[in-house]
């Protein structure tokens, strides 16, 4: 295979080359072979494309921070290869990857298999303090905790080859694209769009998954409105894995029927006759009416032909702080405090942090710099784990503590050592 371009991503295809055009994705910390237990059947009836994730099973290590991104970069390859329709299915930002072709290139999507998937996975901040602990630990702790999520106990216990597969999985990803990925699944929110999902979509999760569970399967059941849901017993987050039998049964139906559907142009692989599950658990269907999407929010104007900064301050503000700092100061607001929150966030958020000159990281290292020079501790706190969470490593903010206690004084110095100490502890350790 020749050198990845930048703007592409590893792939491997299997299968007739004339046949019918079916791409699986990946999930987060996971390589293509994820898959391997489901191609030699997908194979016989479809040409399967299967990808990896920037730096992920020896990838090129070229970070993609938003999952259109990693879409834009799959279509890319894609193009390259002469496919212009194809069914897509996925697994965890490997199904929001084609959720995101769905809404923004539904030509191109024939049909939409989505496995271990949500319109919003977990919160923004789960995902950014998970960038922190990788920034700080390296991969070795998602490592260990890998198996936890992906597997019910009894397989792992009874698989502890696939166990020490999927660990070395994680460890030999680039951190920083894994850090970019957790970025894209922070930002990845869709619970507005669902209802333009306009292909059929088979919803597919593990019934054991703790991760992304039936319940996150039903909000897009419910959602989408050609969607049908199936439950597969004993498996959990990775169900291609654990339960490959009944997985690739699942695909084969729902992509050999969806396909008669919706690809009067491309010839589709016939169902087979007297098709039945192999043994393993079989999985459960069930149908759901759709429901339409909200309407988008409108923004408002401030100043004569200036766009109002309140919408995109309160991003920036999320973004930068958390979601849980942001909601608790909102929410205890009140008649006496209100304007004032919304002044910073229009002006402080929406204007200074959302200005052009500075990245994040460096406005980072200035404010805390002004804390440390206003003796604001609390506060300095707040920016603390903002900093970690915008990509200063905890030497980099001992570093600008330093530069700080030569010009602001050693007490304010070592007041805002003892508050970042802690903030970094908490922020950096991870969880048991």
């Amino acid at each position: 295979m020749s050198e990845t371009p930048p703007n592409t991503l590893q792939y491997r295809s299997d299968g007739p080359e004339d046949a019918p055009v079916l791409v699986l994705g990946p999930s987060l910390g996971t390589t293509w072979h994820m898959w391997d237990r489901q191609i030699p059947e997908l194979s016989e009836r479809w040409r399967v494309i299967r990808f990896d994730l920037p730096g992920h099973g020896g990838a090129p290590a070229h970070p993609a921070d938003s999952v259109s991104e990693i879409a834009d970069r799959l279509v890319a390859v894609l193009d390259l290869l002469g496919v212009q329709r194809f069914g897509y299915a996925g697994c965890s930002i490997g199904a929001a990857v084609g959720i995101d072709l769905a809404l923004r290139l539904p030509h191109r999507v024939a049909t939409l298999a989505v496995i271990a998937a949500s319109p919003r996975f977990g919160t923004a901040d789960d995902f950014r303090r998970r960038g922190v602990i990788v920034r700080t630990n390296g991969l070795e702790p998602m490592a260990r905790s890998a198996p936890d999520g992906w597997f019910t106990p009894e397989f792992a216990a009874a698989q502890p080859a696939i166990v020490e597969w999927a660990v070395q999985m994680v460890r030999t990803t680039d951190p920083g694209c894994y850090i970019g990925a957790c970025e894209a699944l922070a930002a990845f929110d869709v619970r507005q769009d669902l209802g333009r999902i306009g292909v059929p979509t088979l919803v597919l999760v593990g019934s054991d998954d703790q991760l992304t569970g039936p319940a996150e399967a039903r909000t897009l059941v419910a959602g989408i409105p050609d969607a049908r849901l199936a439950l597969v017993p004993g498996a959990s987050h990775l169900a291609p894995v654990e339960q490959p039998a009944a997985v690739t049964d699942l695909l084969i139906r729902h992509f050999s029927l969806a396909w008669q559907d919706t690809l009067a142009a491309i010839p589709a692989p016939p169902v087979l006759p007297g098709f039945a599950a192999r043994g393993n658990p079989s999985a459960e269907f069930a149908g759901a009416p759709g429901v339409s999407a909200a309407p988008a929010e409108q923004q408002g104007v401030g100043r004569v032909g200036r766009p109002d900064p309140y919408d995109a301050g309160l991003k920036v503000r999320r973004e930068v702080l958390g979601d849980a700092h942001v909601d608790r100061v909102l929410e205890t607001a009140d008649d006496f405090t209100a304007d004032f929150q919304e002044l910073i966030t229009r002006y402080t958020w929406g204007e200074a942090w959302s200005r052009g000159g500075l990245d994040r990281r460096t406005r980072s290292a200035v404010a805390l710099t002004a804390l440390v020079a206003g003796g604001h501790l609390d506060d300095l706190a707040v920016h603390v784990r903002a900093a970690l969470r915008n990509g200063l490593t905890p030497v980099e903010i001992r570093e600008v503590l330093m530069q700080s206690a030569v010009y602001c004084g050693v007490p304010a110095a070592d007041a805002a050592f003892r508050v970042a100490q802690g903030v970094i502890r908490e922020e950096t350790t991870p969880h048991t």
